[in-house]
């Protein structure tokens, strides 16, 4: 099992929905207000006067085989914008029942 960390820009919401129902992902916890500034290229989003956006952040858990295509059809989403940012971070995960 992967985790997927996903900091996007925040009118990304709607197609970051979109792709993990195209994946059969349900189950998620979002942060709709987060600020942040990439390490790459992008305006940062700190909700400021000077840089008004904001950003989100989604975390979801899915098995390791529905990770590459997920992360295919992501990195289309953020070609389509590439100044507005989008980022997932893969980490492992293990379930434990408490």
């Amino acid at each position: 099992m992967k985790a997927l960390f996903i900091a996007f820009y925040q009118a990304f919401y709607e197609e970051i929905l979109e792709t993990l129902t195209k994946h059969n992902i349900t189950g998620y916890t979002f942060w709709e207000e987060v600020k942040g500034s990439g390490s790459r290229d992008g305006e940062p989003h700190l909700g400021t006067h000077a840089w008004p956006t904001l950003n989100s952040v989604l975390i979801t858990f899915v098995p390791d085989q529905a990770v590459d295509p997920l992360l295919e059809d992501l990195k289309k989403l953020d070609e389509s914008a590439p100044k507005q940012g989008l980022r997932v971070f893969v980490l492992k995960a293990e379930e434990r029942t408490v």
